[in-house]
């Protein structure tokens, strides 16, 4: 008898990749569902309940952190990123928050396929040059103390949240991070509520004190 095809739950939010990454995986896994943003993602992934879910690092409504802080705990599934950036930033934030891997778009369909079967078996899979990231990051002697009022924005509202800190205007905010001025505006306004401050040269002095600029 032949083995069961791992179920997965593709979550990206340009429809031309994922329809690209369906096509390299060909039939070595059992495509059960598609998201292209946080909310989005939360209720397929819920209904789905895949054995593995690709999840992108940038997404829509708070990028994979969110979904992963939203799922934490009540799926079996497994999370391993797929992403373009190959950040240590955006390495240690997904692992931080329960993916068991973490691949670049480079890589092949028979690799990923393996990887997606490699995750669901409970291992965790890196690219090579990334697992130095995570090795590094959690042999690390001076680990900064968690940080609860840090711990609480999403990896895309710290990334308005830096370049505010530098200066940029919400149009330039906007330009940068290939989103709408309205989504700036949206993100501010949840950093300002979950800080409780009450405005932007307030928000760059948190960053500051940080070090997040």
């Amino acid at each position: 008898m032949s083995e069961a095809l791992k179920k997965v739950v593709l979550v990206d939010d340009h429809q031309m990749f994922r329809t690209g990454v369906k096509a390299e995986l060909g039939g070595g896994v059992e495509i059960v569902g598609e998201a292209g943003d946080v909310d989005e993602a939360v209720s397929v992934i819920k209904a789905a309940r895949p054995d593995v879910v690709l999840l992108d690092v940038h997404l829509p409504g708070g990028g994979g952190i969110e979904v992963l802080r939203r799922l934490h705990g009540s799926v079996p599934s497994k999370f391993l990123a797929l992403s373009v950036s190959d950040a240590a930033e955006d390495v240690i934030g997904v692992v931080r928050g329960g993916a068991r891997g973490y691949v670049t778009k480079t890589i092949s369909g028979p690799e990923l396929t393996d990887a997606i079967g490699r995750v669901a078996d409970g291992d965790a899979v890196f690219s090579p040059r990334l697992a130095g990231f995570v090795l590094d990051a959690f042999a690390a002697t001076d680990v900064p103390a968690v940080d609860p009022e840090l711990d609480q924005i999403t990896q895309r509202e710290r990334d308005v949240l830096r370049l505010i800190a530098r200066g940029y205007a919400y149009k330039e905010i906007a330009k940068e991070l290939f989103i709408s001025v309205k989504t700036v505006e949206t993100h501010v306004s949840s950093v300002l509520r979950k800080l409780q401050l009450s405005n932007r040269h307030e928000l760059s002095r948190w960053a500051a004190a940080r070090r997040l600029v």
